[in-house]
């Protein structure tokens, strides 16, 4: 046993941090409860952090960006582990310092030490910022900016410069969306320390990945010019089956994941798993290319469950980009679905829903949405009047609106999808823990 004065600091706050988890528990927190012990931590022990992730080989990855958190830093994870790494992740998608607190809280021992490879860690912009300044990351992937939590984070420019701290934090090579304007601008790639690689989207694939700018007018360039040369590079699609480049030389890959949007996450999550292999990533490229094929949706985010018999599919939609990208990805099911739209406005969601008359609606016109929800429900249901879709019922009550959208699918015998916002997607999992089988997140 190690009896050096950080050794025993560590042991006291593993300690107190465990029995404030299991008062979170108590309380009624969830299962494993993030906000409570995480602060704990983060008050009686402020080093606690770079002194237990310091020690890992292969020092953290920090995943960032507006769009596609969770599901990449889940899948960098899957990537990673069949390369048989241990891997610490903060799996319960708790993205504050806090929450990345709680989660070492369930791996470390009695002393503070951790029996990993690598940390791969999910981290909302802001609290990035405030990470790296306490721990500096070995590789950063940033996957793009958009207008987001307007009431947080207001202008894009902002959110940009947020990642941009975290870029020159990081001391191996940073991983940006070679077409994201600001990621892949020189102004943001010129001057890091750490190289810089990329991944993107090939061919006519580029146009459907609007910026923030081209978002307001509808189109994209897809032959703008690249600043950063992708490594890996999502450069053609036909349902499921795709292919992807590596290095100029093109693999094909049949997904398991769903939409698009994914499918270039799933490329994105690639391009830093090569970076974190170093040396090793020629060998690994083969399995890492069938991993890629098996890769799952983080819970929540394309989630797919089976309820009464037939799909029910969530999609989590936070911003005018990523609701975009759901109607898409709904656009392309092989047949009418029954849609319900949950709308919360909780800080967790963001204040301001402002953004919601940003979203063309109007592919919803055919079928109509079944149901709307939540706290913005009747919102929501005026928002889609302007675009002329019809509306079903409008029930703020959440799991009534799950009672109503059950109802009308067995009517219509047609799988179920729902447009969630992030609180309202917890609440839903919840419920529909008590019905059907339903992935653990929490520890």
């Amino acid at each position: 046993m190690d009896p050096s004065p950080a050794s025993l600091r560590s042991r006291v706050t593993v300690a107190l941090g465990r029995a404030a988890r299991l008062v979170s528990r108590l309380r009624g927190g969830g299962s494993g409860g993030t906000a409570l012990p995480g602060l704990v931590v983060e008050k009686i022990d402020p080093g606690f952090l770079a002194r237990t992730l310091d020690r890992l080989p292969m020092g953290v990855i920090v995943v960032s960006g507006t769009n596609g958190k969770t599901t990449t830093t889940k899948m960098v994870v899957q990537l990673l582990r069949e390369q048989g790494l241990k891997v610490l992740t903060n799996r319960s998608g708790s993205n504050f310092v806090r929450g990345v607190l709680a989660s070492l809280l369930t791996e470390v021992d009695a002393g503070g030490r951790l029996d990993h490879d690598v940390a791969v860690l999910e981290l909302d912009e802001a609290h990035a910022v405030r990470f790296v300044r306490l721990v500096k990351p070995r590789h950063a992937l940033l996957l793009n900016v958009m207008r987001d939590q307007l009431d947080r984070f207001g202008e894009i420019d902002y959110t940009a410069s947020l990642l941009h701290k975290v870029a020159l934090a990081t001391t191996g090579s940073v991983v940006v969306n070679a077409d994201d304007p600001r990621l892949g601008a020189p102004a943001f790639t010129e001057g890091l320390a750490a190289p810089v690689t990329a991944f993107g989207a090939g061919g006519e694939l580029r146009s459907l990945f609007l910026s923030d700018d081209e978002l307001r007018t509808g189109t994209a360039d897809a032959t703008a010019a690249r600043h950063v040369s992708p490594r890996v590079v999502l450069e053609s699609l036909s349902g499921q089956d795709a292919v992807v480049s590596v290095d100029g030389a093109p693999h094909e890959v049949r997904f398991a994941i769903p939409g698009i949007h994914n499918q270039l996450n799933a490329c994105a999550a690639l391009a830093v798993a090569l970076q974190a292999l170093g040396d090793r990533a020629d060998a690994a490229l083969p399995g890492l290319l069938d991993t890629l094929g098996r890769v799952r949706a983080a819970f929540g985010r394309g989630e797919v469950l089976r309820l009464d018999g037939r799909e029910v599919q969530l999609s989590l939609v936070k911003n005018p980009a990523g609701f975009r990208m759901g109607l898409l990805t709904a656009a392309t099911a092989p047949g009418p679905e029954s849609v319900m739209v949950a709308i919360n406005d909780e800080y967790a969601d963001g204040r301001d829903m402002s953004w919601l008359w940003d979203v063309d609606f109007s592919g919803l016109r055919g079928e109509g949405v079944a149901v709307v929800t939540g706290v913005r429900a009747w919102d929501m249901a005026l928002r889609l009047r302007y675009d002329e879709v019809d509306v079903g019922t409008v029930e703020p009550d959440l799991a009534g609106a799950l009672d109503a959208l059950r109802e009308d699918s067995r009517r219509t015998g047609r799988p179920m999808r729902v447009f969630t916002t992030y609180t309202a997607m917890l609440a839903l999992r919840a419920r529909l823990g008590e019905l059907t089988e339903v992935e653990e997140v929490m520890k």
